[in-house]
């Protein structure tokens, strides 16, 4: 095995278990939540398997959905975000993910921070309009969103600068 197999690997335990034993546990107001789990579908290799991220980001949304008793709602959302994962970088980054040059653990630039907003607001639509499943409440959706979403981005970026290589 590679190490970027074992990295990967790696990332996808301890991001599930952080997301299980501490940030579920956080529910600010009742309506806010951290998902940086979906740092994982984030952080994959630009240049990976698409096949395997597929099937990595379902596996972790489906145990997301088990641990969470949410029936699909974390999988269908870790699905479409590693889906449209590729249409978000060439939006973001243009030529840099033509050539796969793209590395998004390093300083947040405005490329990469536009990349975690619409990764992150993709994400957390597709799960909260599935969550509530009525359009009469779309202001909540709407407002669960947008606040899940800041705090998501605000502790992704943290996690990112935890585990930022080290230039040497």
């Amino acid at each position: 095995m590679n190490s970027a197999l074992l990295g990967n690997i790696a990332r996808f335990i301890l991001l599930l278990f952080a997301q299980v034993l501490i940030f579920n546990r956080i529910d600010l107001f009742g309506f806010i939540n951290p998902f940086p789990y979906i740092l994982f579908v984030i952080l994959f290799p630009v240049n990976g398997n698409k096949t395997g991220l597929l099937a990595a980001s379902f596996f972790l949304g489906l145990l997301m959905d088990m641990f969470c008793n949410s029936g699909g709602v974390h999988a269908t959302a870790c699905i479409t975000l590693a889906y449209f994962r590729p249409a978000i970088f060439k939006f973001s980054f243009g030529l840099s993910y033509e050539y796969q040059t793209v590395k998004l653990n390093d300083v947040i630039t405005p490329e990469r921070f536009s990349f975690l907003l619409i990764a992150v607001v993709l994400h957390h639509s597709i799960m909260f309009l599935l969550e509530v499943f009525k359009l009469s409440f779309l202001w909540e959706i709407l407002w669960r969103t947008f606040l899940s979403t800041i705090f998501t981005l605000i502790t992704c970026i943290i996690i990112i600068y935890i585990i930022k290589p080290s230039k040497r």
